[in-house]
């Protein structure tokens, strides 16, 4: 059995990325799951949401203690479902080395189709606004974090393509069997201790 495809859609929240993953959901020619990462955070925290601190503890030393292994267990993740044959979207926010080298380690012999999904600072202000369910500021945080690298197997542009038009670019490179080939060629980054 063949592995399943990854197509990874790398961009910042409110990029577009749910609603691309949503078009390729709903085309019937090739089967997807979907992975999201807000989501998948979503879910952690709200099944622990109950629970009370018995001391008061600074919301950033929450941060880095729970990110990177939630991020390490949602990235395994991907990688069994493409274990197993299954093809998965996946839309998610990579902004760092750390996790960067993570998705080369997991993804680096996997049929992996890195995709940017790219939206200007201030369209993605404007959807931030029009959102409601989002921090201002948060896709401006991510910007130069996220859109750091310029090496994908195929860009979109979500100011320029409709969901649908962007999810039809990425089927078409599927159908016509063209290499993901991007993700094996990139290497790993120096990641620095702070």
């Amino acid at each position: 059995m063949e592995k399943g495809i990854i197509v990874l859609l790398n961009g910042t929240s409110s990029s577009g990325k749910t609603s691309i993953s949503l078009e390729l959901l709903n085309r019937s020619e090739i089967p997807f799951h979907h992975l999201s990462i807000d989501d998948f955070i979503k879910d952690f925290f709200n099944k622990y949401s109950h629970i009370e601190p018995a001391r008061e503890v600074d919301q950033q030393v929450i941060a880095q203690i729970m990110f990177d292994p939630i991020a390490s267990l949602f990235f395994s993740t991907i990688k069994l479902f493409s274990e197993m044959g299954l093809n998965v979207v996946v839309d998610t926010v990579i902004e760092n080395d750390k996790w960067f080298n993570e998705c080369l380690d997991q993804f680096f012999d996997h049929p992996t189709l890195f995709i940017g999904v790219i939206c200007s600072q201030e369209e993605l202000k404007r959807r931030e606004k029009a959102r409601g369910d989002r921090d201002i500021g948060l896709a401006a945080s991510q910007f130069s974090k996220v859109y750091f690298m310029d090496e994908y197997d195929i860009k979109v542009n979500t100011e320029e393509l409709s969901p649908a038009e962007c999810a039809e670019e990425i089927l078409s490179f599927i159908k016509f069997n063209k290499e993901y080939s991007v993700f094996k060629k990139l290497s790993k980054r120096n990641v620095s201790v702070t």
